[in-house]
């Protein structure tokens, strides 16, 4: 299949910044992180209904803390539909580090400069 696929569109996103892109049922869509090591959080909506949205909580549940190949990404209730599903993983390789840590993790919350200020008092940007 990946053979006979057809780029159509390329989005690249600075660094603490985003953006959006629209994908149709049944295509396919890449993340790449093209200068080293970083944190991309992913969000995901129905675009013809934005109630129904990714429910990281419940793709854990379904599935475990960390995706790899053959996971699904499942919406909100009261859909819980599988929204994207993960047919390719080149981090496959790094499995568990002496740490117990993985990637592409369900298990916190999106990257933001804040939540220290609130907890902690001090301003850190970890993303």
């Amino acid at each position: 299949v990946r053979e006979s696929m057809t780029k159509t569109d390329e989005v690249l996103v600075e660094p603490r910044d985003a953006s959006w892109f629209e994908v149709e049922a049944g295509q396919l869509f890449r993340i790449t992180s093209v200068d080293g090591p970083q944190v991309g959080d992913l969000n995901l909506w129905n675009k013809d209904n934005i109630r129904e949205k990714f429910y990281s909580s419940k793709t854990r549940q379904l599935h475990a803390t960390h995706l790899s190949r053959g996971d699904r990404m499942w919406s909100s209730f009261p859909y819980l539909r599988p929204m994207a599903t993960i047919t390719h993983d080149t981090l496959e390789w790094y499995g568990w580090d002496q740490d117990g840590a993985g990637v592409h993790d369900v298990i916190g919350s999106r990257c933001d400069p804040y939540t220290n200020a609130v907890l902690r008092g001090v301003q850190y940007d970890q993303c």
